[in-house]
């Protein structure tokens, strides 16, 4: 898997932490180290179906992936975190 900054990724498992869940689609802004050896982590931008910026979330690397062409977008509501 490769990922490249400023690409659209999906998620490839639930972030409850971020409200964020499997098969939602982000770009992503950077890769940051992780902390003592730890996994690296993805700094992704979350946007709405207008295409207004919604949220930032750091994950961990291994819970994105690109999009392929075999995978179809869905909607969902967005929850209210807390």
């Amino acid at each position: 898997m490769s990922l490249v900054t400023h690409q659209r990724i999906v998620l490839t498992r639930d972030i409850p932490t971020e409200n964020l869940r499997q098969g939602d689609v982000a770009w992503l802004l950077d890769t940051v180290p992780g902390k003592s050896g730890g996994e690296d982590g993805c700094v992704l931008e979350i946007f709405n179906m207008l295409g207004e910026s919604i949220h930032v979330a750091i994950v961990p690397a291994s819970a994105v992936e690109p999009l392929r062409a075999d995978l179809v977008p869905s909607v969902r509501e967005i929850e209210a975190h807390g």
